[in-house]
């Protein structure tokens, strides 16, 4: 036998930018947005503190490319071939369009 009705859930209806306070929103009915996550533990001086910050695109890939501009200036003078920031800094799949890639 099925019963059928109608039942009320909450869902994600957008997601706002943290820097731009911009939608996330996209024509398709999407959301796309990146996530900044730290969850800090036992022994550090921000203990007990979480922090997540979302991203649209555009702030996202500002945001990468400030960090990897931070750390090629920390690198600077390190001779190093080890510690050149490729140009995929921080890209760990392609065509992983569903995002089901094995980690």
């Amino acid at each position: 036998m099925t019963i059928l009705g109608v039942k009320a859930v909450e869902v994600v209806s957008d997601v706002i930018c943290d820097i731009c306070c911009g939608s996330t929103y996209t024509e398709g009915g999407g959301l796309e947005y990146g996530e900044l996550r730290a969850s800090w533990g036992y022994g550090s001086s921000h203990d007990g503190e979480r922090y997540e910050v979302h991203l649209c695109q555009r702030c996202f890939f500002q945001a990468l490319a400030n960090l990897k501009h931070e750390r090629q200036r920390e690198m600077r003078f390190d001779e190093s071939d080890d510690n050149r920031c490729p140009d995929n800094f921080g890209l760990v799949a392609t065509g992983d369009f569903f995002n089901d890639s094995a980690t």
